[in-house]
């Protein structure tokens, strides 16, 4: 089997891990094996919280409808059961949208929900 030489590939690897790891602080930006492992690691807490990310998110649409709810009397889950039976269909995004920069709308919503109760 002939031998192989992979400087070309193994550079251009080496040269874009490198460029990656800029920033980081000491050996972490210099030395290959630190800057590898370092950009490793980054990447796979990336993957992991542009997942959580939409958690998050979700958690914090919920706290601030539910803040917006009690100043009209509900509580989040009576808000979201009185929209449901309404037959509003408007997503919690919107929704804690609503809650923050437009709150009389969001008020003849929590209307709505109440009547449907």
């Amino acid at each position: 089997m002939p031998r192989v030489k992979s400087n070309v590939v193994r550079l251009k690897r080496k040269k874009k891990v490198m460029k990656l790891a800029k920033g980081y602080f000491g050996g972490r930006s210099k030395l290959w094996k630190a800057a590898k492992e370092s950009v490793e690691r980054a990447a796979k807490y990336a993957y992991r919280d542009r997942r959580r990310k939409k958690g998050e998110f979700r958690r914090l649409w919920i706290i601030r409808i539910n803040a917006a709810a009690r100043l009209h009397e509900l509580s989040y889950n009576r808000l979201m059961n009185g929209l449901r039976k309404a037959g509003v269909e408007i997503n919690r995004k919107v929704l804690a949208d609503l809650a923050v920069h437009d709150p009389t709308a969001f008020g003849q919503l929590a209307e709505v929900a109440k009547k449907a109760l």
